[in-house]
């Protein structure tokens, strides 16, 4: 049974950053390195939003233009985790954060909130 658990979200000010993981539980470190992975946001009164997303073999990103240059999605097989790393947060960004897996299964979420 595939579950993700996001981690990581929080309060801070804007201008700084967080770093949120997703950790997969019933993959072998192997399957997730074989497994697209994405990372979703939905703000308050507003549509849920693909981030970024990183591809399997050439672990291929892509960012959606909002966050592009300051966020960074990436693996840690050794963790068997795809991390977010958010930098030069702005008031916009806050959002519940999701992962999702290209099977479509998602995370709870995690909060960031910036002021």
């Amino acid at each position: 049974h595939v579950q993700l658990v996001e981690s990581g979200g929080g309060s801070v000010q804007a201008g700084g950053s967080l770093r949120l993981s997703c950790e997969a539980s019933g993959y072998a470190a192997r399957d997730l390195s074989d497994t697209c992975m994405a990372w979703f946001r939905r703000a308050p009164g507003k549509e849920r939003e693909g981030v970024a997303r990183i591809a399997t073999g050439s672990g291929n990103t892509y960012y959606a233009d909002s966050v592009k240059g300051r966020f960074t999605i990436s693996r840690d097989n050794a963790k068997n985790t795809v991390d977010l790393e958010l930098n030069s947060l702005k008031k916009e960004d806050t959002a519940m954060y999701y992962c999702v897996n290209q099977f479509m299964v998602w995370g709870q979420g995690t909060q960031v909130t910036v002021s």
